[in-house]
């Protein structure tokens, strides 16, 4: 594809055999375009079999192709052209979707400029003037957002240094590659393999990558969100039928919802679907939906739409076939939720809007002053269900720290608390933290038994008092279940936050926002929520001195004391699409 600066762009196709016209599918990626997102998605021979011309295309500076790799910044004109030159592809009808998860979801948000366009219809300017329209006539993006420092590089103030590194390696390594520098690319290996990035990372993308995107995000402040690109969209994209697909264990979730609540606002019926999957992991995946999707989209008439819409159940050869009613129903603009534990597919209530107010307290914090020490001392008392928990908790208000006393973790830099799971950890998703709990770094709040099934949906969020004896900290809070019967702490949800400066010492209330999760909890499960002061390599050790963290321990890192008050925690369960409180 020859770009109106003259570039070529190497993409490959895949050809339907019999007679188009087909309608063509577009992934754009930085990743080779014979990889194809295999990862996560059937190869493209899978969705030619089934009637789309599929054209998977490397970005501008990757791969095969010219020019220069600069990141998101220069994909909105590259993929513009892309749609129009696919709608001309020999054995085109005109008809264009995209698809493709985490930098192949952005790139086709990215077609062209989004001023100008005050229409309530679908067309763009680009196509009203007269042009081939610019924007896909629909779109599957997954795990991907908008803003660059809340969806892709930071959270709480923190960079996500390990999958920031890791990933910013992936693409110096492409860079070096193509440059022909095998011992730069080997250098590079052999840190991801040997897993010493988190220390080393920075160093290599100095040497390799000196003026790449990942770089650059480490060198911004996470907590000023003034420097960082939040990309724009035409609302003209966003009222375009759009499938949006999320991961409860994945970083870019925040980025989805927010993709969900611009579309609606815009007046499009974006579906919606999110499972218990992490980042690379869809449990078997979702090509089916995506097929039945883009046929219904692409495909106007077809014998999935009909049969899906009059209920008599697609042909059985078919691999839409076999959907689930509740993502059949999805497709129409709905929403479809899939948790961790026996929830199997469900739609949720309405969705609250993202100016409702919080939800009441779920839950307060309670210790003799020993949660750091054992695991089982600190209670997690449910505030919302029982009536003796509510006796309980007013009695601890009114004796305060006679009822639950101060809690004091000690952080060592020397040996600070390993992240592990859900959104961030490396690995991601539902992974045992037992062992983790068992530290004395770590606070551990545990519930009572569940008495009857409870389906968890929401974003939890922890509120407490906290004071340090330094000008620096952080908060690593986690949720975990524990099963019924079984001896593991699976985390279902985390979140971190950091405070710098005077502020750190004061004796203030402090506000740490989780992941949404989905959980179905059974008879006998319990809950634990857990407070650290690190999650190494998920965010970077705080030197406890007021500077800005910058990746592991160091000489000049100081010991930090914290001081908790449980008396003062509420965990609450905000509505699960509101983005975090305060965010901007």
């Amino acid at each position: 594809m020859v770009c109106p600066d003259g570039v070529r762009l190497a993409t490959r196709l895949w050809r339907p055999t019999g007679e188009g016209p087909w309608p063509v599918l577009l992934m754009r990626q930085p990743y080779g375009r014979a990889i194809a997102s295999t990862i996560t998605y059937a190869h493209p021979r899978w969705y030619a079999d089934h009637g789309f011309l599929v054209a998977v295309q490397d970005v501008r500076g990757r791969g095969d192709s010219e020019g220069q790799f600069t990141g998101f910044r220069g994909e909105a004109a590259d993929g513009a052209a892309a749609v129009r030159w696919a709608r001309g592809l020999s054995g085109s009808n005109g008809r264009v979707g995209s698809y493709g998860f985490s930098y192949q979801g952005l790139t086709q948000l990215l077609n062209g400029p989004p001023q100008g366009d005050t229409s309530t219809g679908a067309a763009s300017p680009a196509a009203a003037a007269g042009d081939p329209d610019p924007f896909p006539d629909c779109l599957a993006p997954a795990m991907a957002g908008l803003d660059e420092r809340r969806h892709w590089a930071s959270e709480g103030g923190a960079h996500w240094w390990g999958l920031g590194l890791a990933w910013a390696l992936q693409l110096a390594a492409e860079g070096c590659r193509r440059r022909g520098d095998e011992p730069g690319w080997r250098e590079i290996r052999r840190s991801l393999t040997a897993g010493t990035y988190p220390e080393e990372g920075v160093a290599l993308l100095e040497r390799h990558d000196p003026a790449g995107m990942g770089l650059a995000w480490l060198r911004l402040d996470p907590g000023d969100p003034a420097p960082w690109r939040r990309h724009p969209v035409a609302a003209a994209l966003l009222r375009r039928p759009m499938l949006l697909i999320g991961g409860w264990h994945d970083p870019h979730l925040a980025g989805v919802f927010d993709l969900w609540r611009r579309a609606q606002a815009a007046g499009g019926r974006p579906a919606l679907v999110v499972g218990p999957w992490t980042h690379l992991d869809w449990g078997g995946g979702l090509d089916a939906l995506q097929l039945a999707f883009f046929r219904r989209h692409l495909l106007p008439g077809s014998a999935v739409d009909r049969d899906t819409a009059d209920g008599t159940g697609a042909d059985v050869s078919d691999p839409a076939a076999s959907l689930p009613t509740t993502l059949q129903a999805a497709l129409d603009g709905g929403i479809a939720l899939a948790g961790e534990g026996d929830t199997g597919w469900f739609t949720p209530p309405e969705p609250s809007p993202p100016t409702a107010p919080a939800a009441s307290p779920l839950w307060r914090l309670w210790s003799d002053g020993r949660a750091a020490v054992r695991a089982d001392e600190g209670r997690l008392v449910d505030a919302a269900k029982a009536e003796a928990a509510k006796a309980e908790t007013a009695k601890a208000e009114a004796e305060g720290s006679a009822a639950s006393r101060s809690v004091v973790l000690v952080h060592d830099p020397w040996r600070p608390v390993p992240s592990r799971g859900g959104h961030l950890g490396l690995p991601p998703g539902l992974l045992d933290r037992s062992d983790l709990d068992g530290r004395c770094d770590v606070a551990c709040f545990t519930s009572a038994a569940q008495v009857e099934p409870w389906l968890l949906l929401g974003r939890p969020r922890l509120e407490l008092v906290v004071r340090a004896d330094q000008p620096g900290f952080d908060l690593c809070v986690a949720l975990a279940l524990l099963p019924a019967g079984a001896h593991a702490a699976l985390q279902v949800s985390s979140g971190v936050a950091r405070w710098l400066g005077p502020a750190a010492l004061r004796r203030e209330r402090r506000r740490v926002e989780l992941q949404p999760l989905a959980l179905q909890l059974r008879p006998g499960d319990r809950l634990r929520l857990t407070i650290a002061a690190a999650a190494w390599p998920a965010i970077a050790v705080n030197p406890g001195d007021g500077s800005r963290p910058w990746g592991g321990p160091g000489p000049g890192h100081r010991v930090i004391s914290l001081v908790l008050e449980p008396h003062t925690a509420l965990l609450r369960l905000d509505p699960w699409l509101a983005g975090p409180a305060g965010a901007d």
